[in-house]
């Protein structure tokens, strides 16, 4: 819902078109443009990155706070089903970060379902050592957010917990000449806008992001990466030509594909690098999911070292009898590898021969910069 140069009736007259049967304006232009039976959009969210100073009606917190509640009071008035997610900071890197989100949810506590999330992560000025750890900073994005709608939970007294909808995220190099819009006189038609080309280390981040947000599914109730085709997207195309995977496109297509049932935590030993956004970061990082009712384990893993192969030995006893079902890894000798329009398959995950079952264990090895998917299954 457009909060910030519209308004609570304006955001009315989107739910009445999108979800309201036949009988009144909106909804009867809807079926004048083609559609005759409701969309059923359930999930909503009230404005987008309002504490943004680089938005068109940009709000300090108690004005976002005021309008977004009762713009969610009259849309369940609509339809009390409705999921809304209310605006949370832009980033972790705002100044009203934190103060932002508690001020809203005080207000807005018992009519939305999630707070909004957003972070986009690149390589700086050649820090290779921090970048590789920028889950580190995911994982403390989402526990400072939690904390906070769980402080406002306290102080209101309420029983219901606020969930997280990350709903923008993704490697984003904005300092990049592809980042920058046109400007002056140069307005061309359908520019290109926003085209990152992913290498094979921006494929390791990625993943271990994935990562971190499977391992916060207890309050990660939704996450969006932004965006899908072209922009800043795991898949490219060209005018009149192909269309290609970039390296993100793996771990995300088999994350999305074999990530099911419950999330496990993993608990993880490794060394440590040294790096100086966070001062020393796990050389690994680990997460894993149970589905009980097929019996398959999947275990995705990093190893986000800029240095050194590392050895994988997980105790996986209390499984039971498994059999190893496939041990993938995407990896490549030069980090800047990428996936191109000419050369399409330079990155991409290849089995990983070293991973094995020996007993209750399953043991490997795991190359530097490397993301990896290991998928076994209770032997029948």
């Amino acid at each position: 819902m457009n909060l910030g140069t519209r308004g609570i009736e304006e955001a009315l007259d989107v739910l009445q078109y999108a979800n309201a049967p036949q009988g009144i304006a909106y909804s009867d232009q809807r079926a004048e443009n083609g559609h005759a039976e409701p969309y059923g959009i359930r999930m909503w969210c009230l404005g987008n990155e309002m504490d943004g100073p680089w938005q068109a009606g940009h709000k300090t917190a108690e004005e976002y706070a005021r309008i977004a509640t009762e713009a969610a009071r009259l849309m369940r008035q609509e339809d009390p089903d409705l999921e809304l997610i209310a605006c949370g900071s832009s980033s972790s890197q705002m100044e009203t970060f934190a103060a932002w989100e508690n001020t809203v949810l005080t207000e807005s506590y018992d009519l939305v379902d999630m707070i909004s999330a957003h972070a986009y992560y690149s390589e700086k000025d050649g820090d290779q050592a921090s970048f590789l750890a920028s889950a580190d900073d995911m994982d403390h994005f989402i526990d400072s957010v939690v904390a906070t709608a769980d402080h406002v939970r306290a102080k209101l007294k309420r029983d219901k917990r606020i969930m997280i909808s990350f709903d923008e995220w993704n490697i984003w190099y904005q300092h990049r000449a592809e980042s920058r819009p046109p400007s002056g006189d140069d307005w061309p038609v359908a520019p290109v806008l926003l085209e990152d080309t992913y290498s094979a280390m921006d494929a390791v981040v990625f993943g271990n992001l994935l990562i971190s947000l499977l391992r916060h599914s207890d309050r990660v109730a939704s996450a969006s990466l932004a965006q899908l085709v072209n922009v800043i997207a795991p898949i490219m195309t060209a005018p009149g030509g192909e269309a290609w995977k970039q390296t993100t496109f793996h771990p995300f297509a088999l994350t999305s594909r074999h990530a099911a049932g419950q999330v496990l935590d993993v608990r993880v030993t490794a060394p440590t690098f040294k790096n100086t956004r966070f001062g020393k970061s796990s050389a690994a990082d680990a997460v894993a999911t149970w589905d009980e009712e097929s019996g398959a384990l999947t275990l995705f893993v990093v190893n986000r070292g800029p240095e050194g192969e590392q050895a994988l030995d997980a105790d996986l006893a209390g499984f039971g009898d498994l059999e190893l079902v496939e041990a993938v890894t995407l990896h490549h000798e030069d980090p800047y590898a990428a996936n191109t329009q000419d050369a399409p398959e330079t990155v991409v995950p290849a089995p990983n021969d070293s991973v094995a079952l020996d007993g209750g264990r399953l043991v490997g090895a795991l190359p530097a910069i490397s993301w990896s998917m290991i998928r076994l299954a209770r032997r029948a």
